[in-house]
């Protein structure tokens, strides 16, 4: 699974599967996974995800980890 890419909507451009850049993960109070970021164009992006996708994209260091 080195090869995971985050991905969001981004709302404002109404583009699907945008990549995140500078992506940090966090948890949410009921546990669930929360990615933020941008997409190098000044627009903010988050999104939920996977426990298992979560971890990975911090072990293949696209993301850094924010608990």
């Amino acid at each position: 699974m080195a090869d995971v890419q985050l991905t969001a909507y981004n709302v404002k451009t109404k583009e699907k599967n945008v990549p995140i850049q500078d992506a940090v993960v966090t948890k949410t109070a009921k546990g669930a996974y929360m990615v933020q970021g941008h997409d190098g164009k000044g627009n903010k992006l988050t999104t939920l995800c996977n426990e298992a996708k979560a971890l990975a994209a911090i072990q293949a260091g696209q993301a850094k980890q924010g608990w």
